[in-house]
């Protein structure tokens, strides 16, 4: 009887246990089919809608094309020198470390010169010798000159013409060795000046005032003389009051900008706020055909040391009004057949059609030809719309329209 009542329990269990799982079946397939049929219909409803597009509106030139010119520079020291040792030795003492500001002709390093100092004795030594043979060939030669003038003056038949003619070239030959010698004592002399000059460079000294920007010596560091691509260089400095600010200018705005005077206003991060106020000062006068740009230059005065060479600066120049219609870049699409711009009419088609880019700011452009006054362009054209297609614009597209207008404004 146990069993049985075991058994009637076990069927039970295993009959409530499959409608569990019946009803568990049911309730996810028809949840993943009711979801399935909403996803369905969202993207049918998708599909029919149109696609919506952000537009700026165009205006006309003059005050919308009048503005600044706004590009990245770079600072550069106004000299900049990596000095080499000029005589070959080992370090003796190092004075100045980098950030140090010296003076023109401070000394900045000695270096001890065994060789050379060993053959500077030599050559004074060997000039010694030279100006000792001088005094002996002046001796030979004035004994030869007397001696050659007594026998010239003798009477004829009391020496011989052989013997005089003797004379007269033992004088010549000891004249010339004289010269010799005092043109050896020159050359000697030229030796031992040479050797001194070049102990004088055991003094590492600045070639002008300036900072110290890196040093590459210790003590007892061997250095070698000259400047190749296997010496080792002593310092790196530069002088950086004034300084150079250098910028690559595009090509549409050469007329505007390539000439010396036009006014800029240079800023960074690093200034803290600050704007410096500069001109132009010279340009390269040449566009590189590479980059399509030509190089600008500005001095500017930095007493307080706020500019360093290497820093990262935004330039802003004036530029004149131009006449022609600014668009943002962000409205130009642009194809095998050169920039284009797509616009959309009354009914929400898109027309595509080519423009002519007259300078180029690169958040706003210029356009001489190609847009008309009204006309609502597409930003951030995407590749999915062609000519032709119906879209649908924005809520937010006049504020858009503004926001893209004021940002080429400057």
């Amino acid at each position: 009887m146990p069993s049985e009542h075991l058994s009637r329990s076990l069927q039970r269990a295993a009959g409530v246990f499959a409608i569990v799982l019946l009803l568990a079946f049911l309730i996810a397939f028809f949840t993943r089919w009711h979801t399935q049929r909403l996803l369905r219909r969202e993207t049918d409803a998708s599909a029919g809608a149109l696609p919506t597009v952000d537009v700026v509106v165009v205006h006309g030139g003059g005050a919308a094309a009048a503005g600044s010119l706004t590009l990245p520079g770079e600072t550069a020291a106004w000299f900049e020198s990596t000095i080499y040792a000029r005589v070959s030795g080992y370090v003796a003492k190092w004075y100045a470390d980098i950030g140090d500001h010296v003076r023109a002709g401070q000394l900045l390093a000695t270096i001890d010169t065994p060789e050379l100092d060993a053959e500077l004795l030599a050559a004074q030594a060997q000039l010694r010798v030279a100006q000792a043979q001088v005094k002996v060939k002046e001796a030979d030669a004035a004994f030869a000159a007397s001696t050659y003038e007594r026998w010239r003056d003798s009477p004829k038949g009391v020496v011989s013409e052989q013997e005089r003619e003797d004379k007269k070239a033992g004088d010549a030959s000891a004249a010339a060795q004289l010269e010799a010698a005092r043109a050896q004592v020159n050359l000697e002399q030229a030796d031992v000046d040479r050797l001194s000059a070049f102990e004088q460079f055991k003094r590492v000294t600045a070639p002008y005032a300036g900072t110290v920007i890196e040093r590459r010596i210790d003590i007892g560091n061997l250095v070698t003389a000259g400047s190749s691509g296997n010496t080792t260089p002593l310092y790196r400095m530069a002088q950086d009051d004034p300084i150079r600010v250098f910028v690559d200018v595009p090509q549409s705005a050469a007329a505007d900008l390539m000439r010396a005077g036009v006014a800029a206003r240079i800023s960074g991060a690093d200034l803290s706020g600050r704007t410096i106020t500069a001109t132009i000062t010279r340009t390269s006068d040449a566009i590189d055909p590479k980059a399509r740009t030509f190089r600008a230059e500005l001095d500017i005065p930095n007493r307080d040391r706020q500019l360093v060479p290497g820093l990262y600066v935004q330039v802003a120049f004036a530029l004149q009004d131009s006449g022609m219609t600014q668009v943002p870049a962000a409205a130009l699409v642009f194809s095998a057949g050169g920039p284009k711009v797509a616009a959309v009419s009354r009914d929400g088609t898109v027309r595509f059609h080519s423009v002519t880019i007259g300078r180029d700011d690169g958040e706003a452009v210029e356009l001489s030809a190609g847009v008309n006054d009204g006309e609502r362009l597409v930003l951030n054209i995407s590749s999915q719309l062609s000519d032709g297609d119906k879209v649908r614009i924005s809520d937010g597209a006049a504020a858009g329209s503004s926001l893209a207008m004021g940002a080429g404004a400057h």
